[in-house]
């Protein structure tokens, strides 16, 4: 990525949003006209998100299965039109904005399309199949005054811009030192049966277009299509899947969004996983560490073994430690004078010499500690919906979703070469 600072992606962002600009805001009573371009899994989930807003009224549908776009016309949006080839979509001319669910690979070409289109763009994540990929759509979105929103909805959620605004800026958890992140058991997205339609190609699916952006050519594969994350020609397996939405919401936090070194191992370990068929390239179980300029690191695992399945955040503070996930957050101040058998988190867990405490211990609350319930809602689509009204920026802009990307790519990167990887920050590029 050329190198583009936050204050100078900010100016231009500024500079975007000027008077010229206000001949396409909307009024606030007034209907959104949106496209969604994939229909799959959570493109369909969008499609049915949209259709309980109703200041977005759904009007065109884009899969290269047709299948998919015709199940989600008839379940959520009876009168949209659909398509098999999004550039055929961008040409409606009263369509405001579109929202991109379709493999990773696809993300950057549609989105520039899109925006050259002259639409608003609500992308999901990652934004980037690869390191660098995005900076020519950064600076077209800068250009273009188009409304762009990355698919990381932590940053629409209360309950992180509260334990941001309340606890980390506000200096209680003090000086945080680590950002322990895992996300366990998420099996479905990476090991997926070809159902019986799929094992041959379909009519209606257009398997030439959807390889299109890596292959120009290639035999129809079926578990590559059915489960595209299994592979790192279309995605970053569990890296850009999953920990892009805890690094980016690391990032929102603390304030920092470039690391300087990455180092990740893993590898596929669980047997049935190994000989299913699939020819699967992304590995079932990885940790990962990010260093970071401003003297923290955050780490990643994940594995898709049966006997777990848990996810969520904890930043590790000299004041304090903060438990987050999407269900809401813990904030648990230090206490050098903890209650019988709740232990101060030094030493090696023992009040003191003598009897060992009881295995397994009884779990003690801390009486400071504080938690926060998250609320209900789709606040990001509702975020989207707001900003192409009014021309704000949008909570999760694209910079944001770019540098939550890299981070993710760069642990990718370094488990597939095997080596700890020094990263430019300036610059933005990889060293040696």
């Amino acid at each position: 990525m050329v190198e583009i600072s936050r204050r100078r992606m900010l100016s231009a962002g500024a500079a975007a949003f000027t008077a010229s600009s206000y001949s396409r805001i909307l009024g606030a009573n007034e209907t959104v006209q949106v496209g969604v371009i994939g229909t799959g899994v959570r493109g369909g989930g969008h499609v049915r998100s949209l259709s309980n807003i109703k200041e977005f009224n759904i009007v065109a549908l884009c899969d290269v299965y047709g299948k998919k776009a015709e199940a989600a016309k008839s379940s959520y949006a009876p009168n949209a039109a659909t398509f098999s080839d999004h550039r055929k979509m961008l040409e409606i001319k009263n369509l405001d904005a579109v929202v991109i669910a379709t493999p990773d690979h696809w993300h950057v070409p549609i989105s520039t399309d899109a925006i050259h289109a002259g639409k608003d763009v609500f992308c999901e994540k990652p934004i980037t199949l690869k390191i660098g990929e995005g900076a020519s759509l950064l600076k077209m979105v800068n250009d273009s005054r188009r409304i762009f929103q990355s698919g990381m909805q932590q940053r629409s959620m209360s309950h992180f811009i509260q334990a941001r605004d309340e606890f980390v800026k506000a200096g209680k958890l003090g000086k945080v030192t680590m950002v322990r992140t895992w996300w366990h058991g998420s099996v479905s997205s990476f090991v997926r049966p070809v159902p019986p339609d799929l094992e041959k190609q379909p009519a209606d699916l257009d398997w030439k277009r959807f390889i299109e952006p890596v292959e120009k050519s290639r035999p129809y594969h079926p578990y590559q299509y059915n489960c595209f994350r299994a592979f790192f020609d279309f995605g970053g397996g569990q890296f850009t899947d999953l920990f892009t939405h805890w690094v980016d919401a690391a990032h929102m936090l603390i304030g920092e969004d470039l690391p300087d070194a990455a180092c990740a191992t893993g590898g596929q370990f669980i047997p049935e996983y190994q000989n299913d068929g699939s020819g699967r390239t992304v590995p079932d179980t990885v940790n990962a560490q990010l260093h970071y300029p401003g003297d923290w690191m955050c780490t990643f695992d994940a594995t898709m073994a049966a006997g777990v399945d848990s996810n969520g955040l904890e930043f590790y503070g000299t004041k304090g430690r903060l438990f987050i996930t999407r269900a809401g957050f813990e904030f648990t101040p230090a206490d050098t004078n903890p209650p019988a058998g709740y232990g101060s988190g030094r030493g090696r867990g023992m009040a003191g010499r003598g009897t060992p405490p009881p295995f397994p211990p009884e779990p003690v609350k801390n009486p400071n500690a504080i938690a926060v319930r998250a609320s209900g809602g789709d606040q990001h689509l509702q975020n989207f919906l707001d900003c192409v009204k009014s021309r704000k920026p949008p909570n999760a802009s694209l910079l944001d979703g770019l540098r939550a990307a890299q981070a993710c790519h760069l642990c990718s990167v370094s488990y597939q070469q095997g080596r700890k990887l020094k990263f430019d920050t300036r610059h933005e590029k990889l060293v040696g």
